[in-house]
């Protein structure tokens, strides 16, 4: 249990903003699965593109659980203050400032992760962020630019003096990408140096793995991405771990079945039959990639065109999956 300003966070595992994955049904579905704290996709700065389709996606946070937390990206600091006012009007309760993303996209436009190489710049978007807004703000970091300039200690200060109320930090460096060992003893190091609440992220995927990083890094909380993809029980796995120190049994095919049907009626319902019936596609690889004859049932998957015959695939294939007696 830890405080992100007036908010009581009781859960120890906390998922990740990921542009085109941590959408409102995602978000809901892994805050109802155990997830402490979950932070929507990556919204530009620029408040003049919001006004196109996927934006107006990544701003809806209609009937979400608090405390609602949204992610901001840019590296202008009167245009990210900005955005975050404008975030907070719409329902935003925790502003999280992205300068963790290495995609070459984001970095290009000196944003995410090369942010990193400007120090003086992040105190300036920081410091005029957390002024603008009477909501908490937080931040995503990596642990330095390059293996050659780790600043993530320095960054991580400069954070906490410009009033950062919790620090989530990606064990790896901005030219790492997500290749390489994790540094554990660097996000360890960081939370020695300041006195709030650091999120360990990168590489955690099980339980066991969960309970290892808290007692290398001393962190707070870990943060769960790539790992809880088609997999979001994964935060009720790591939530009993912590608090019981017992692995819960692997939800069942049935169980995957009502999650994953409910997951796919949640994306129509929101995106809408045409981009619901694309989008639910990716998440319903996730869902399969190492289960039986998975591959070949994605193939076909991927070609249906509505909503019903989707629901009505993935009936069929647990269908299949039950009689023939496979285990999840």
């Amino acid at each position: 249990m830890f405080q992100i300003g007036p908010y009581t966070i009781d859960s120890q595992v906390i998922l990740a903003p990921m542009a085109g994955v941590t959408d409102r049904p995602f978000r809901q579905l892994c805050k109802r699965m155990g997830a402490g704290l979950v932070v929507s996709e990556m919204v530009t700065s620029d408040t003049r593109l919001w006004k196109s389709r996927k934006s107006s996606y990544r701003l809806n946070h209609t009937g979400e659980a608090e405390p609602r937390s949204v992610q901001i990206a840019g590296g202008d600091p009167d245009m990210m203050a900005e955005a975050a006012r404008m975030n907070v009007q719409r329902g935003a309760q925790i502003i999280d400032i992205n300068m963790g993303c290495p995609a070459k996209k984001v970095c290009n436009k000196a944003a995410g992760s090369a942010l990193l190489k400007d120090e003086r710049l992040v105190s300036e978007i920081l410091n005029s962020v957390v002024q603008s807004v009477d909501v908490p703000v937080t931040l995503k970091i990596r642990t330095g630019w390059s293996p050659e300039n780790r600043n993530g200690l320095t960054i991580a200060r400069i954070a906490e003096d410009a009033g950062i109320m919790a620090l989530a930090v990606h064990g790896r460096t901005r030219s790492c990408g997500y290749k390489g060992e994790v540094e554990y003893e660097t996000i360890r190091r960081i939370v020695d140096s300041v006195s709030l609440p650091v999120f360990a992220n990168g590489d955690i995927n099980s339980p066991e793995k969960a309970q290892t990083v808290l007692n290398e890094t001393g962190c707070s909380a870990v943060m769960i991405g790539r790992a809880a993809q088609g997999r979001p029980w994964l935060f009720s796995e790591i939530d009993h771990f912590l608090r019981t120190g017992k692995i819960p049994p692997p939800p069942s095919l049935e169980e995957i079945r009502e999650i994953l049907l409910a997951h796919l009626q949640e994306l129509h319902r929101f995106y809408g039959d045409y981009m619901g019936v694309r989008i639910a596609r990716k998440h319903v690889s996730w869902y399969l990639q190492d289960k039986p004859n998975g591959s070949s049932f994605r193939k076909q998957f991927n070609i249906i065109e509505t909503a019903a015959d989707q629901a009505a695939a993935i009936e069929g294939y647990f269908d299949n999956a039950l009689t023939d007696g496979v285990a999840a």
